[in-house]
Formats: structure tokens, sequence, C-alpha cells
């Protein structure tokens, strides 16, 4: 075990006497939390930006006024059609007589399809709609409802994927450049030791990034785990050797980081789109979901919403489990058959 101790430690002291990788590992993550936890943070109620136009503007603009979520505008009816369709406006109301409305809208943007009912509805009942049936509303306000705890776990998975790629992938490679691989060749130790260490160093880093995004999205925006901790932990260190394997395995024969970049923006690509780090993966066609759910990235982040936002147990996430396993072996395998020192 010697070899393999020497090398975790001088992998730790190269990695925490570079300022830029610190960074990029503990300080990134953070702000980006912070970002789309602002950009994405609970609005007690949504508005909506309207113009009103036409002959009979002021009786709809008389009616929407009495409504606070409505922001109207005064443009004419060229520049309000421009606002529309640069995204400025949300909605154009023509209102051609008293009773009489025309709705310009987006039905490919929500919030301009939105706007169209509800300004609808309150045009409908300040012309004397009256509504049949009498009707109750609830809002459920429950912890794990929110974007930024669907948010929390895709961002932790994309960190570890970053983290497992990125960092073993781009550091075997600059050390191939460097002609540090045939030094340590030159060692007594086995290719085992060399590409454990790179492992067992990824995992002693992924610690702190892990704990201080959790404990900084449960100080900041009150972020909670509803399942049981251990479990979270179990698939996080799972994730984690999962990619640092599949790192491995892109770094063993590439020879320039050109080329060790491509191949691993060629990998993360799909799973960034297709795996729901900032969106449901069921957004996708269903003929898609079998394929979907065999990516590491969309096993790992199923894994953590199925524990932080619904208390699933680990006996059922065995899909999960055995798809993270495979890919963390398999590709540590190949990777140790194939690796290069040259």
């Amino acid at each position: 075990m010697r070899p393999m101790t020497q090398l975790v430690i001088a992998r730790l002291k190269e990695f925490y006497r570079e300022p830029e990788a610190v960074f990029w590992v503990y300080g990134f993550p953070i702000l980006m939390t912070v970002a789309l936890g602002v950009a994405f943070r609970e609005q007690p109620e949504q508005t909506f930006r309207i113009e009103v136009i036409g002959p009979s503007a002021e009786v709809a603009r008389t009616a929407l006024q009495e409504d606070t979520r409505f922001h109207l505008g005064d443009s004419d009816e060229a520049a309000a059609k421009e606002r529309l369709r640069t995204g400025r406006t949300d909605l154009v109301v023509t209102a051609g007589g008293t009773k009489q409305f025309d709705y310009l809208f987006v039905p490919t943007r929500p919030e301009s399809q939105l706007a169209r009912n509800e300004v609808d509805l309150v045009l409908q009942k300040a012309s004397g709609r009256v509504d049949s049936a009498e009707v109750t509303s609830v809002e459920l306000d429950v912890p794990g409802g929110r974007y930024i705890d669907f948010l929390v776990p895709g961002l932790l998975g994309m960190g570890l994927m970053g983290g497992g790629l990125w960092g073993l992938g781009f550091v075997v490679v600059d050390m191939r450049l460097r002609k540090l691989l045939k030094r340590f060749l030159a060692t007594p130790m086995r290719k085992t030791d060399f590409l454990a260490s790179l492992m067992i160093s990824r995992l002693i880093f992924m610690v702190p990034e892990v704990l201080l995004l959790l404990v900084f999205a449960w100080l900041v925006f009150g972020v909670q785990i509803a399942g049981n901790p251990l479990t979270v932990v179990f698939f996080i260190l799972l994730g984690a050797v999962s990619f640092a394997g599949l790192g491995l395995l892109i770094a063993c024969r590439a020879k320039t980081l050109e080329t060790v970049s491509g191949l691993m923006n060629l990998v993360m690509l799909p799973m960034w789109v297709l795996s729901g780090i900032f969106f449901s993966r069921e957004r996708f066609p269903e003929f898609l979901q079998p394929a979907i759910r065999l990516l590491p990235l969309t096993a790992l982040n199923d894994a953590l919403r199925g524990v932080m936002l619904e208390g699933t147990g680990l006996f059922s996430l065995a899909h999960e489990t055995i798809v993270l396993v495979l890919w963390g072996a398999l590709s540590f395998v190949v990777a140790l058959r194939y690796f290069r020192w040259h």
C-alpha cells in the first residue's frame, strides 16, 4: 500500500497548491447554486406585461388595472407587436369594442400563454360572465416542491461528473505531456497503484465539495434531505467512483489536451442535455427514456432526487445502483487494460 499512499499524498499536495483548481472545485458550484437559486427563486405572485391597443383600449385597461398582476404598457400597435416578438411583453390585447377582444400571444412561451388565459378570465368577468360552479383553491407548500430543491441534486451530479472526468482525465494527459508518467513507470509501483491513487484522491477532494454545497443549500435556501442522509452519501461516493473510472478510460490513450478535451465534451454533452440537471428528463420522448436511464449521470441524478426529495430507500433504487456500478467497474477495468504511460 506504500506506493499508493505516497501517490495520494502527492496528488493532494499538488491540488491544494493550485488556487485556481480549488476555486473551480469548491467555489464555482456555490456560485452556480446562488445564481440559479436567485434566478428561479419562489415568487409569491406571477406578474404579466400586457399591451392594450384598439378603439376600446380604455375599457380593457379599466378592467385589467384592478388586478395587480398586470403591468400595462402604452405602446402603439406596431411597437406592441415588436415588444411581443422580442419577448419584452407577454400579451397584446386589441379591444375592438366593449365586449370584443383579440389576443396576440406566443404559444411556445409558457408565460405568454398563461397571460392570455389570465387576461381573458378577467375581461370575461368584467363583461358579465358568471361562473356556474363554486370552487376553492389550496396552495401546496411543502419541502421539496421548489425548483431549488430539484436543482441541488442535479448540481451535485454535474459536479461529480465534471470532477471525475476533468479532474482525472485532464490530469493524466497533462502528466503524460510533461513526461511524468514515464518517471512513474521507473518507480517500484504497479499500474493499479497509480490509477487507484487518482481515484482515491478524487474521493478525498469530493468530501468538502459536497459538504459545502449541501450545507450552503440548507442554510441559504432551506434545502432538506427527506430520506436517509447515509443513502445520499452512498450514492455520492458511488457516483464519484463511477465518473472517476470513466475519466481514466477517456485519458488512458489520449496524448494531447485537445484530444482529451474533445473526448470529455463528447461524453459529457449528451448527459448535460439528457440527464435532467436543470429540468426533468421526462420532457424527452418516451422512446428515448430507456437509453437515457442507462446514462450514469441520469442514474445518479434520479437516485439523489429520489432520496432527497421523496425519501426513497436504497433497495428501491436498485436500477440506479446497478447502472453506476457497471459504469465504474467496466470503465476502470478497460482503462487498466489499455492504459499507456507514453
